[in-house]
């Protein structure tokens, strides 16, 4: 099976286990989208405009994460997580190279999201 299509059944594993999420991706560090499930519409050309700038803002926020790990002396990245008025967005490392992003909707179970998610990353990164 090639690493594109081990990728992609991460993604899908994950959406079958929390069916509610808006979406998932997994990016490079350098925020180029690899493989991903957005909800977005019929759209094609709209998905993968999302799927652009969600591998790039995850990508710098899982950097920055980084960074302040680090400097603050707590330890490697494992995860960010962002709140919103009308969702979520948990952000992963996956890997030294590798990101995973999973976009849940407002009142999301953040429990299972880890749960399910952790260990799809180390997947990720096993992979990248």
């Amino acid at each position: 099976m090639a690493k594109l299509e081990a990728l992609q059944k991460q993604i899908e594993a994950l959406r079958a286990a929390i069916p509610e999420l808006r979406g998932v991706l997994i990016a490079s560090t350098e925020g180029l989208p690899v493989a991903h499930s957005i909800a977005g519409g019929a759209d094609p050309a709209r998905v993968a405009a999302m799927a652009d700038r969600i591998a790039a803002m995850a990508a710098a926020c899982v950097n920055l994460g980084k960074r302040v790990s680090e400097s603050l002396s707590v330890g490697g990245l494992v995860e960010i997580s962002v709140t919103g008025a009308e969702g979520q967005i948990f952000m992963y490392a996956a890997g030294a190279k590798g990101v995973l992003a999973v976009i849940a909707p407002k009142g999301g179970n953040a429990g299972l999201i880890h749960l399910e998610a952790r260990g799809v990353a180390k997947e990720v990164g096993d992979l990248f």
